[in-house]
Protein backbone atom coordinates (compact mmCIF):
# COMPACT_ATOMS: atom_id res chain seq x y z
CA UNK A 1 0.00 0.00 0.00
CA UNK A 2 1.12 3.59 -1.10
CA UNK A 3 0.61 6.45 0.92
CA UNK A 4 1.61 10.23 -0.39
CA UNK A 5 1.77 13.14 1.69
CA UNK A 6 1.67 16.96 0.16
CA UNK A 7 1.34 18.15 3.77
CA UNK A 8 4.10 18.73 5.59
CA UNK A 9 5.03 16.21 8.16
CA UNK A 10 6.82 16.57 11.04
CA UNK A 11 9.86 14.01 11.05
CA UNK A 12 8.64 12.85 14.02
CA UNK A 13 5.35 11.70 13.07
CA UNK A 14 6.77 10.56 9.98
CA UNK A 15 9.41 8.07 11.78
CA UNK A 16 6.26 6.93 14.02
CA UNK A 17 4.24 5.85 10.63
CA UNK A 18 6.97 3.87 8.93
CA UNK A 19 7.88 2.17 12.52
CA UNK A 20 3.53 1.69 13.24
CA UNK A 21 3.15 0.47 9.47
CA UNK A 22 6.22 -1.40 8.15
CA UNK A 23 3.60 -2.54 5.73
CA UNK A 24 2.85 0.38 3.95
CA UNK A 25 5.46 2.21 1.63
CA UNK A 26 5.25 6.13 2.72
CA UNK A 27 6.39 9.17 0.46
CA UNK A 28 6.35 12.47 2.73
CA UNK A 29 6.79 16.18 0.53
CA UNK A 30 6.28 19.53 1.94
CA UNK A 31 4.56 20.41 -1.10
CA UNK A 32 2.18 19.09 -4.12
CA UNK A 33 4.00 19.60 -6.76
CA UNK A 34 6.59 17.91 -5.69
CA UNK A 35 4.53 14.89 -4.29
CA UNK A 36 3.01 14.26 -8.14
CA UNK A 37 5.61 11.75 -9.48
CA UNK A 38 4.48 9.47 -6.31
CA UNK A 39 0.95 10.06 -6.59
CA UNK A 40 0.39 8.10 -9.89
CA UNK A 41 0.79 4.74 -7.93
CA UNK A 42 -0.40 6.06 -4.84
CA UNK A 43 -3.50 4.31 -2.67
CA UNK A 44 -3.74 7.07 0.12
CA UNK A 45 -3.07 10.89 -0.37
CA UNK A 46 -2.72 12.58 3.11
CA UNK A 47 -3.12 16.73 2.34
CA UNK A 48 -4.19 19.88 4.05
CA UNK A 49 -7.00 19.93 1.32
CA UNK A 50 -6.15 23.21 -0.44
CA UNK A 51 -4.06 21.54 -3.33
CA UNK A 52 -6.14 18.75 -5.06
CA UNK A 53 -7.58 19.65 -8.19
CA UNK A 54 -9.29 17.18 -10.97
CA UNK A 55 -6.88 17.43 -13.09
CA UNK A 56 -4.71 15.48 -10.18
CA UNK A 57 -7.17 13.39 -9.39
CA UNK A 58 -7.18 12.23 -13.18
CA UNK A 59 -3.26 11.17 -12.99
CA UNK A 60 -3.89 9.51 -9.36
CA UNK A 61 -5.92 6.37 -11.40
CA UNK A 62 -5.15 4.14 -8.24
CA UNK A 63 -6.13 6.51 -4.79
CA UNK A 64 -8.72 4.99 -3.11
CA UNK A 65 -8.38 7.31 -0.08
CA UNK A 66 -7.86 11.07 1.09
CA UNK A 67 -6.82 11.71 4.50
CA UNK A 68 -7.58 15.89 4.72
CA UNK A 69 -5.71 16.92 8.07
CA UNK A 70 -7.61 19.81 8.62
CA UNK A 71 -11.54 20.09 9.41
CA UNK A 72 -12.16 22.79 6.01
CA UNK A 73 -13.45 21.30 2.66
CA UNK A 74 -14.40 23.82 0.85
CA UNK A 75 -11.76 23.99 -2.04
CA UNK A 76 -11.84 19.99 -2.48
CA UNK A 77 -13.00 19.03 -6.03
CA UNK A 78 -15.38 17.03 -4.89
CA UNK A 79 -17.66 16.27 -8.36
CA UNK A 80 -14.10 14.62 -9.97
CA UNK A 81 -13.79 12.64 -6.06
CA UNK A 82 -17.22 11.27 -6.22
CA UNK A 83 -16.40 10.28 -9.90
CA UNK A 84 -14.00 7.94 -9.04
CA UNK A 85 -15.17 6.31 -6.02
CA UNK A 86 -12.28 8.22 -3.51
CA UNK A 87 -13.01 7.92 0.47
CA UNK A 88 -12.71 11.53 1.86
CA UNK A 89 -12.09 11.78 5.68
CA UNK A 90 -10.92 14.81 7.87
CA UNK A 91 -9.60 15.91 11.22
CA UNK A 92 -12.52 17.37 12.68
CA UNK A 93 -12.66 17.27 16.47
CA UNK A 94 -9.01 18.13 16.39
CA UNK A 95 -9.12 21.79 16.55
CA UNK A 96 -11.62 22.34 19.43
CA UNK A 97 -9.56 23.16 22.27
CA UNK A 98 -6.57 25.85 20.21
CA UNK A 99 -10.09 27.21 18.69
CA UNK A 100 -11.55 27.52 21.59
CA UNK A 101 -8.57 28.98 23.57
CA UNK A 102 -7.87 31.42 20.81
CA UNK A 103 -11.60 33.09 20.86
CA UNK A 104 -11.05 33.12 24.70
CA UNK A 105 -7.80 35.17 24.11
CA UNK A 106 -9.14 37.25 21.87
CA UNK A 107 -12.41 38.03 23.91
CA UNK A 108 -10.43 38.90 26.86
CA UNK A 109 -8.24 40.73 24.82
CA UNK A 110 -11.26 42.63 24.05
CA UNK A 111 -12.99 43.26 27.63
CA UNK A 112 -10.04 43.71 29.61
CA UNK A 113 -8.62 45.85 27.18
CA UNK A 114 -5.09 44.33 27.33
CA UNK A 115 -3.63 45.96 24.09
CA UNK A 116 -3.90 49.03 26.28
CA UNK A 117 -1.64 47.39 28.99
CA UNK A 118 1.46 47.23 26.89
CA UNK A 119 0.49 50.88 25.54
CA UNK A 120 0.83 52.29 29.21
CA UNK A 121 3.53 49.94 30.19
CA UNK A 122 5.52 51.32 26.91
CA UNK A 123 4.89 54.44 27.52
CA UNK A 124 5.55 54.33 31.50
CA UNK A 125 2.06 55.62 32.41
CA UNK A 126 0.76 54.22 36.05
CA UNK A 127 -2.91 55.50 35.75
CA UNK A 128 -5.22 53.35 37.46
CA UNK A 129 -8.57 54.08 36.60
CA UNK A 130 -7.10 55.17 33.09
CA UNK A 131 -8.55 51.95 31.41
CA UNK A 132 -12.25 50.69 32.01
CA UNK A 133 -12.12 46.96 31.71
CA UNK A 134 -15.20 45.27 31.83
CA UNK A 135 -16.69 41.69 32.95
CA UNK A 136 -17.56 38.66 31.26
CA UNK A 137 -19.39 37.05 34.09
CA UNK A 138 -23.61 37.70 33.08
CA UNK A 139 -22.69 38.67 29.39
CA UNK A 140 -24.09 36.97 26.40
CA UNK A 141 -22.30 35.02 23.86
CA UNK A 142 -24.10 33.85 20.80
CA UNK A 143 -22.00 30.97 18.99
CA UNK A 144 -23.33 30.06 15.46
CA UNK A 145 -21.88 26.49 15.09
CA UNK A 146 -22.97 23.97 17.36
CA UNK A 147 -19.77 21.40 16.79
CA UNK A 148 -17.54 19.81 18.37
CA UNK A 149 -15.61 23.26 18.49
CA UNK A 150 -18.79 25.41 19.24
CA UNK A 151 -19.39 23.25 22.20
CA UNK A 152 -16.16 23.31 23.66
CA UNK A 153 -16.07 27.68 23.32
CA UNK A 154 -20.04 27.18 25.12
CA UNK A 155 -18.56 25.07 27.64
CA UNK A 156 -15.59 27.35 28.62
CA UNK A 157 -17.71 30.49 28.35
CA UNK A 158 -20.29 28.87 31.24
CA UNK A 159 -16.94 28.75 33.29
CA UNK A 160 -17.01 32.17 32.84
CA UNK A 161 -20.36 32.83 34.26
CA UNK A 162 -21.76 33.78 30.79
CA UNK A 163 -25.33 33.27 29.67
CA UNK A 164 -24.65 31.13 25.96
CA UNK A 165 -27.15 31.24 22.73
CA UNK A 166 -26.18 28.77 19.89
CA UNK A 167 -27.33 28.69 16.24
CA UNK A 168 -27.65 25.45 14.27
CA UNK A 169 -29.91 23.84 11.34
CA UNK A 170 -31.92 21.76 13.40
CA UNK A 171 -32.73 24.19 16.90
CA UNK A 172 -31.95 21.17 18.40
CA UNK A 173 -30.25 21.29 22.10
CA UNK A 174 -26.86 21.28 22.48
CA UNK A 175 -25.01 20.72 26.10
CA UNK A 176 -23.72 23.74 27.13
CA UNK A 177 -26.13 25.75 25.71
CA UNK A 178 -28.95 27.91 27.23
CA UNK A 179 -30.68 28.30 24.19
CA UNK A 180 -30.68 27.14 20.64
CA UNK A 181 -32.30 29.13 17.76
CA UNK A 182 -32.65 28.08 14.41
CA UNK A 183 -30.68 29.39 11.46
CA UNK A 184 -33.73 31.43 10.56
CA UNK A 185 -34.03 33.11 13.38
CA UNK A 186 -29.99 34.29 13.46
CA UNK A 187 -30.62 37.76 13.61
CA UNK A 188 -32.97 37.36 16.50
CA UNK A 189 -29.22 35.33 18.28
CA UNK A 190 -27.29 37.70 17.09
CA UNK A 191 -29.58 40.58 18.42
CA UNK A 192 -28.71 40.14 22.22
CA UNK A 193 -25.46 38.91 22.03
CA UNK A 194 -22.76 40.86 23.74
CA UNK A 195 -20.66 38.50 21.56
CA UNK A 196 -20.73 36.51 18.53
CA UNK A 197 -18.80 33.84 17.44
CA UNK A 198 -19.02 32.46 14.13
CA UNK A 199 -17.83 28.28 13.58
CA UNK A 200 -19.46 28.10 10.50
CA UNK A 201 -18.01 25.48 7.64
CA UNK A 202 -17.90 26.95 4.45
CA UNK A 203 -20.85 24.61 1.79
CA UNK A 204 -23.59 26.43 -0.44
CA UNK A 205 -26.18 26.65 2.89
CA UNK A 206 -23.92 28.97 4.43
CA UNK A 207 -22.39 31.31 1.55
CA UNK A 208 -22.49 34.45 2.80
CA UNK A 209 -25.32 33.47 5.41
CA UNK A 210 -23.94 36.51 7.68
CA UNK A 211 -24.91 39.70 6.21
CA UNK A 212 -26.26 43.48 6.83
CA UNK A 213 -29.30 42.09 9.06
CA UNK A 214 -27.78 40.47 11.39
CA UNK A 215 -24.80 43.04 11.87
CA UNK A 216 -27.52 45.73 11.87
CA UNK A 217 -29.02 43.74 14.73
CA UNK A 218 -25.85 43.29 17.09
CA UNK A 219 -25.70 45.70 19.95
CA UNK A 220 -23.38 48.76 20.50
CA UNK A 221 -20.28 47.85 21.52
CA UNK A 222 -20.46 44.31 21.13
CA UNK A 223 -17.84 42.15 19.45
CA UNK A 224 -17.98 39.59 16.72
CA UNK A 225 -15.60 36.99 16.11
CA UNK A 226 -14.99 34.97 12.58
CA UNK A 227 -12.87 31.24 13.18
CA UNK A 228 -15.25 29.71 10.72
CA UNK A 229 -14.39 30.96 6.95
CA UNK A 230 -14.63 33.66 5.76
CA UNK A 231 -16.65 33.25 2.99
CA UNK A 232 -19.44 32.40 5.27
CA UNK A 233 -19.82 36.29 6.14
CA UNK A 234 -20.41 39.52 3.99
CA UNK A 235 -17.27 40.64 4.03
CA UNK A 236 -18.53 44.42 2.23
CA UNK A 237 -21.33 44.43 5.29
CA UNK A 238 -19.08 43.60 7.75
CA UNK A 239 -16.85 45.96 6.77
CA UNK A 240 -19.76 48.93 6.74
CA UNK A 241 -20.80 48.10 10.04
CA UNK A 242 -17.26 48.51 11.67
CA UNK A 243 -16.66 51.82 9.77
CA UNK A 244 -19.41 53.34 12.03
CA UNK A 245 -17.91 52.06 15.43
CA UNK A 246 -21.02 50.38 16.28
CA UNK A 247 -19.15 46.52 16.71
CA UNK A 248 -15.84 45.26 17.02
CA UNK A 249 -14.05 42.21 15.09
CA UNK A 250 -11.25 39.59 15.72
CA UNK A 251 -11.41 37.91 11.91
CA UNK A 252 -9.03 35.09 11.44
CA UNK A 253 -10.27 33.99 8.30
CA UNK A 254 -11.94 36.43 5.27
CA UNK A 255 -13.09 35.95 1.61
CA UNK A 256 -9.35 36.53 0.08
CA UNK A 257 -6.71 34.87 1.70
CA UNK A 258 -3.93 36.14 2.75
CA UNK A 259 -5.73 39.02 3.28
CA UNK A 260 -4.49 41.70 0.72
CA UNK A 261 -1.95 44.57 2.45
CA UNK A 262 -4.27 47.20 1.51
CA UNK A 263 -7.41 45.83 2.67
CA UNK A 264 -8.97 48.40 5.10
CA UNK A 265 -9.21 45.71 8.38
CA UNK A 266 -5.66 46.47 8.55
CA UNK A 267 -5.67 49.69 9.79
CA UNK A 268 -8.97 49.43 11.94
CA UNK A 269 -8.41 50.26 15.27
CA UNK A 270 -12.01 48.50 16.53
CA UNK A 271 -10.58 45.46 13.95
CA UNK A 272 -7.90 42.30 15.39
CA UNK A 273 -6.37 40.59 12.08
CA UNK A 274 -5.33 37.08 12.35
CA UNK A 275 -3.78 35.11 9.76
CA UNK A 276 -5.76 32.03 9.91
CA UNK A 277 -4.04 30.47 12.55
CA UNK A 278 -6.19 29.89 16.18
CA UNK A 279 -6.06 26.04 15.14
CA UNK A 280 -2.91 25.63 14.85
CA UNK A 281 -0.61 24.44 17.83
CA UNK A 282 2.04 22.18 18.86
CA UNK A 283 -0.57 19.59 18.96
CA UNK A 284 -1.98 19.60 15.51
CA UNK A 285 -0.34 17.07 13.84
CA UNK A 286 0.07 14.95 16.43
CA UNK A 287 -3.91 15.00 16.90
CA UNK A 288 -4.46 14.52 13.35
CA UNK A 289 -1.76 11.63 12.79
CA UNK A 290 -3.95 9.96 15.65
CA UNK A 291 -7.36 10.12 13.61
CA UNK A 292 -5.46 9.08 10.39
CA UNK A 293 -3.33 5.96 11.96
CA UNK A 294 -6.96 4.81 13.76
CA UNK A 295 -8.73 4.79 9.73
CA UNK A 296 -5.77 3.44 8.42
CA UNK A 297 -6.05 0.38 10.39
CA UNK A 298 -9.55 0.39 9.72
CA UNK A 299 -8.92 1.30 6.40
CA UNK A 300 -6.73 -1.79 5.98
CA UNK A 301 -9.28 -4.15 7.59
CA UNK A 302 -11.44 -3.11 4.65
CA UNK A 303 -14.20 -1.38 7.47
CA UNK A 304 -15.91 0.89 6.18
CA UNK A 305 -16.64 3.02 9.69
CA UNK A 306 -13.88 5.54 8.71
CA UNK A 307 -13.54 8.02 11.47
CA UNK A 308 -14.97 11.94 10.35
CA UNK A 309 -16.08 9.85 6.89
CA UNK A 310 -17.19 12.79 4.31
CA UNK A 311 -20.75 12.80 2.88
CA UNK A 312 -19.37 14.11 -0.83
CA UNK A 313 -22.99 15.51 -1.63
CA UNK A 314 -23.05 17.44 1.56
CA UNK A 315 -18.78 18.28 1.37
CA UNK A 316 -19.08 17.93 5.53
Amino acid sequence: MIIVSSARIKEDLQNRLMKNHPDCTFHFHKRMSDALGDLVEADILITYGEDVTAEILRQAARLKWIMVISAGLDRMPFPAIKEKGIIVTNARGIHKIPMAEYTFAAILQWCKRTQEWRDHQKRRIWKKYGIQMSELAGKTMTVVGTGAIGGEIARLAKAFRMNVLGVNRSGRLVEYFDHIYKTDKLAEAMGTADIVVSVLPYTPETDRLIGRQHFEAMPESSLFINIGRGKTVDQEALLNVLKTGKISAVLDVFEEEPLPADHPFWAMDNVTVTPHFSAITSQYQPRAMAIFEENLKRFKEHRSDLINFIDLDRGY
